[in-house]
């Protein structure tokens, strides 16, 4: 019956400022990982080249924390505090049980889910949320940590994006397609991250999988896949891209149903009134 009922209210309401800083951030964030693969230092800048990730690790902290800022300014209220609290907290304890075993996590379904039915905003905010504090709980904070909340945040953003209007099996359908490939997204952009970093060492020049600052931007792309082939895509992202699909079928329809009674009973759309009965 909920099908008929409309799509359930944003649970962050997003303005034009605060949309226009979530745009900022989100291409800054991509540059951030991309950045290695259009980076062509002349002679004399390429010993600095490798500068460049630990200043994007001081950077990006902050601009997770300018936008988390922009959408708090009277777009979250108490409901969605609470519910992003407890959306956390059960994202936090899932992404232990499968321990990253051959890429088996199970926080990014229910972010999908999450971010499908209480929109983008919700979704940016819940995917740095549930890093982090999965990240306290599994003794996983590292300089990693920003680039990997950045990226679950444009995960949990992008399904806040996807047309509302699809529901039933053909909903499932897209969800897991999206599913799939927020695996392989997620995984690309952590290995982008960590890439540079064989920069000048043995396995970088051994196996020729390093990046080469100056180098033509073939030459890296082709470093860079084989890289993202061999230490990533084979095992852990495949891995996680199954098990988004088949949690998303298997659990998808009852934790949509979930979601959408919680989000229509917080009415977050609805004025708040004072002195009200």
């Amino acid at each position: 019956m909920s099908d008929f009922l409309g799509p359930p209210p944003r649970a962050v309401r997003i303005a034009l400022r605060p949309a226009l800083v979530l745009g900022v951030a989100s291409v800054l964030g991509l540059a951030m990982f991309c950045w290695p693969l259009f980076a062509h230092p002349a002679p004399s800048e390429a010993a600095h080249t490798a500068d460049a990730p630990f200043v994007f690790m001081a950077t990006l902290p902050v601009l997770i924390l300018v936008v988390l800022a922009e959408l708090s300014r009277g777009g979250i209220d108490a409901k969605a505090l609470a519910l992003l609290g407890v959306l956390s907290a059960v994202n936090a304890g899932l992404r232990p049980l499968g321990a990253g075993t051959g890429g088996i996590e199970l926080v990014f379904f229910l972010l999908v889910l999450a971010g499908r039915v209480f929109g983008p905003g919700f979704g940016f905010v819940l995917g740095s949320t549930s890093l982090f504090t999965s990240a306290l709980l599994t003794a996983g904070v590292g300089p990693w940590l920003p680039f990997q909340m950045l990226a679950s945040s444009l995960i949990g953003l992008g399904a806040g994006l996807l047309p509302r209007k699809t529901r039933g099996k053909t909903e499932i359908a897209m969800l897991v397609a999206y599913g799939v490939f927020a695996a392989y997204f997620f995984g690309l952009l952590m290995s982008l991250w960590s890439w540079p970093f064989l920069a000048g060492t043995s396995v970088g020049a051994t196996a020729g999988l390093g990046f080469v600052p100056g180098a033509p931007l073939a030459d890296n792309l082709h470093r860079f896949a084989v890289f993202t082939v061999l230490t990533s895509t084979l095992g852990w992202d495949t891995g996680r891209a199954v098990t988004n699909a088949v949690a998303i079928v298997l659990l998808g329809p009852a934790v949509l149903a979930v979601l959408r009674r919680a989000a229509r009973r917080a009415a977050f759309d609805a004025p708040v009134g004072f002195g009200q009965p």
